[in-house]
């Protein structure tokens, strides 16, 4: 019928209504028990003696504290009726009063770095049969967008008298998985960098101060032991500074952080991070449950001090000859606006000078080039093409001049 009709559209303007017309209040999809539904100037008659008569809807928007409602439609008014049904809030809808989220600092913690924790297999090739036979893993932490690793050396090298090759295999968060090369390694530190050569940048982690740390301050391990990726556990610092000679390790020169979280077979190279997300050492070492040791952030960086020193003395004698930047969203705005027809990239290096008579030039490359991939591999940072400069001859450069594609082929030259 017209009446039956006409009550069928304006309950479902009616829940609409209810829901824009107080945007504040708090609206959950819920089953209704009741919501009576009249126009006035077809008669409403009294009020309904049942939860649900004839007519009603059970189904819309419960509006909580809500009985009744009569809104203006037109020349007339729509009266509902609701009675609200009390059920658990929704699932969907973070409580953010509630102790769970306000006080899981530790999930947040884990949340934030564990896009940049890695799990790493160091394997076998086997000459006679082919396949690859494990010899040791462990876990590491992403510290560059380009690709570099730190993890303890223990993990990427091995005693192992077998003959081989042997391959270093590395798999993110996400399941992407690299190979990768060792860059520098000292085995009395027990601290090495691994490279992988990723299509896009990768999230990181930032190092924190080692000697500010304080015995009783939370702290967070995190790391793949028993090949179980991304494994959490959770302590305090029991001594900020525990000498290796007390641990039994007579050459060592290192003071270890001491820790009760626990730390397993495959978390080593692992981060333990502080409760603002920062590295603050790498987890090495279990003598029993509850005690547990790591390298310092503090000696890390110097170990990578040491490594870029050392690179940079070796770039000084091999050079190709440019002034570089890399690619980043706020440099390709800063280029665009000085010329609109820059090509859109995401990634590369930016060369901004050529020098005179330098292997560069007169191979071919010209100031404004792009450089997107070196022999080969894509290129996201500037170090990959610095390290490229370092071992490898010629150089195959793939560079995005405006629109065009093109490739050139550089030999480095060495400088004594």
């Amino acid at each position: 019928s017209i009446k039956k009709g006409t009550l069928e559209l304006l309950s479902l303007l009616s829940v609409f209504l209810l829901s824009s017309l107080r945007p504040s209040s708090p609206l959950h999809p819920f089953l209704l028990k009741c919501l009576t539904l009249c126009w006035l100037p077809l008669g409403c008659g009294s009020e309904p003696d049942s939860l649900c008569p004839t007519g009603a809807w059970g189904v819309g928007w419960a509006h909580a504290g809500f009985s009744l409602e009569t809104l203006p439609v037109g020349a007339g008014s729509i009266r509902v009726s609701l009675t609200h049904l009390a059920l658990p809030a929704s699932t969907g809808l973070r409580q953010l009063s509630s102790p769970r989220y306000k006080f899981n600092f530790i999930a947040d913690v884990v949340e934030k770095i564990a896009p940049a924790v890695v799990h790493i297999e160091l394997f076998l090739r086997h000459p006679l049969f082919g396949r690859n036979v494990p010899l040791s893993s462990g876990s590491g932490f992403i510290m560059s967008e380009a690709g570099l690793i730190i993890t303890n050396a223990h993990v990427v090298s091995s005693n192992n008298a077998a003959s081989g090759r042997q391959q270093l295999k590395v798999q993110l968060q996400n399941g992407d998985s690299y190979e990768a090369t060792i860059k520098d390694i000292d085995k009395k530190s027990d601290i090495a960098t691994i490279k992988i050569h990723p299509k896009k940048k990768l999230p990181v982690l930032l190092l924190g101060h080692s000697a500010d740390l304080r015995p009783g301050e939370f702290v967070v391990a995190i790391g793949s032991p028993f090949a179980l990726q991304n494994t959490v556990t959770t302590g305090i610092v029991s001594t900020a500074q525990r000498e290796g000679r007390e641990l039994g390790l007579r050459d060592s020169d290192m003071d270890y952080i001491q820790t009760d979280a626990i730390i397993n077979y495959g978390n080593s190279g692992g981060p333990l991070v502080n409760l603002d997300g920062e590295v603050i050492g790498i987890n090495t070492l279990k003598v029993t449950a509850g005690i547990s040791f790591a390298i310092p952030s503090d000696r890390i960086t110097q170990f990578l001090t040491e490594f870029q020193d050392k690179q940079i003395k070796d770039w000084k004698k091999r050079f190709i000859g440019i002034r570089m930047r890399t690619i980043t969203p706020s440099l390709v705005d800063e280029l665009k606006a000085s010329n609109p027809d820059f090509p859109e990239v995401s990634s590369g290096i930016y060369v901004q000078e050529v020098a005179p008579n330098s292997p560069s030039q007169r191979g071919g490359i010209q100031d404004g080039d792009i450089i997107v991939k070196v022999n080969g591999r894509p290129l996201v940072d500037s170090s990959e093409l610095q390290e490229a400069v370092l071992t490898e001859s010629p150089l195959l450069l793939e560079v995005r001049r405006g629109n065009d594609d093109l490739l050139f082929s550089i030999a480095p030259e060495v400088v004594m």
